[in-house]
């Protein structure tokens, strides 16, 4: 493993106490350039992973707590007339920046959604005529509580498609949660980490990991499970190419975290999961035989024979 990926993990680790898995997650979504979505109970750590995360990198970070009344505007800006110059000027939104945290993400409003589309997708904003890129690396990193739908919009299928990686980050550990709990009585409880990799470190790892390789044989892997979602009774419909385009980029960057330049099978089956699942519309009889998108792609995904290397 990289000495600096090293000091990242163990950076976020000492905030965020026994989610290893969650942090390599988060961090793999941003060194293969993709956003990702966090789901799960309040109060488990997802604000503060993510924050975490924008502290360890000295970038810029915003974050936006997303409500109905939200607007388009206060995403991408706007523009505005100079008193002085009579001319109009760009006022970013709270996008212009190298981490956007999204918090609670399915309470804003469609049209404020939608306005997340091309900030993600092109990474950029277009705006009166004109187009402004964002700075890079730019990453979306989203929150949204599944148990609480009183005042929320689902997301479209179009953006969540969007998000290279959906996870959650569960419940700690009896240990564990001692451990937060005794924490929680020190000075350097609420204290964010200290910055140990710039943008352009960032930058120079996201390269390294388009350089990783994967052979043939692990790319049919791919889309044998591509495959075989589309062609299970448990799904109405499956997942897409841009999925597939998006578990080879989250398994490279998993294969550099790990200290190799070449993709395995396993680093595939272990992103299998958090990059494919959220991406599947079930059938009725998916919904009523499983208890969530997960179990399903855990279902289909024990039906593909993995190649031996």
């Amino acid at each position: 493993m990289d000495k600096q990926i090293e000091l990242l993990i163990d950076n976020i680790s000492s905030v965020i106490i026994g989610k290893q898995q969650a942090i390599i997650n988060v961090i793999a979504a941003m060194l293969s350039e993709g956003h990702i979505l966090i789901e799960d109970v309040p109060g488990v750590g997802k604000t503060r992973l993510i924050s975490s995360l924008a502290s360890s990198v000295d970038g810029k970070f915003n974050r936006i707590q997303l409500t109905p009344d939200i607007m388009p505007s206060d995403i991408v800006g706007f523009s505005m007339i100079n008193p002085q110059t009579r001319a109009l000027e760009y006022k970013s939104g709270a996008a212009m920046c190298n981490f956007l945290l999204a918090d609670e993400i399915n309470r804003a409003s469609p049209k404020s959604q939608s306005s997340l589309l091309e900030v993600m997708e092109e990474r950029q904003i277009s705006l009166d005529g004109k187009t402004m890129p964002l700075p890079l690396p730019f990453m979306v990193l989203a929150t949204q509580n599944p148990v609480e739908t009183y005042g929320t919009y689902h997301l479209p299928e179009a953006q969540m498609d969007r998000f290279i990686m959906k996870i959650s980050m569960g419940y700690p550990s009896v240990e564990d949660e001692l451990n937060i709990i005794t924490q929680s009585e020190t000075k350097t409880f609420a204290q964010k980490p200290k910055a140990v990799m710039t943008t352009e470190d960032v930058k120079n790892h996201i390269e390294k990991v388009k350089q990783v390789t994967c052979r043939d044989n692990v790319k049919m892997y791919i889309v044998d499970l591509l495959n075989a979602t589309r062609s299970s009774q448990l799904v109405k419909l499956g997942a897409s190419p841009r999925a597939g385009i998006a578990l080879l980029r989250a398994s490279k960057a998993i294969a550099y975290i790990n200290g190799r330049d070449y993709v395995t099978p396993d680093d595939v089956k272990t992103m299998t999961l958090p990059v494919l699942s959220h991406r599947l519309m079930l059938s009725p009889k998916g919904k009523s035989a499983y208890p969530s998108s997960e179990a399903v792609m855990s279902e289909i995904a024990s039906t593909v024979s993995v190649p031996l290397k």
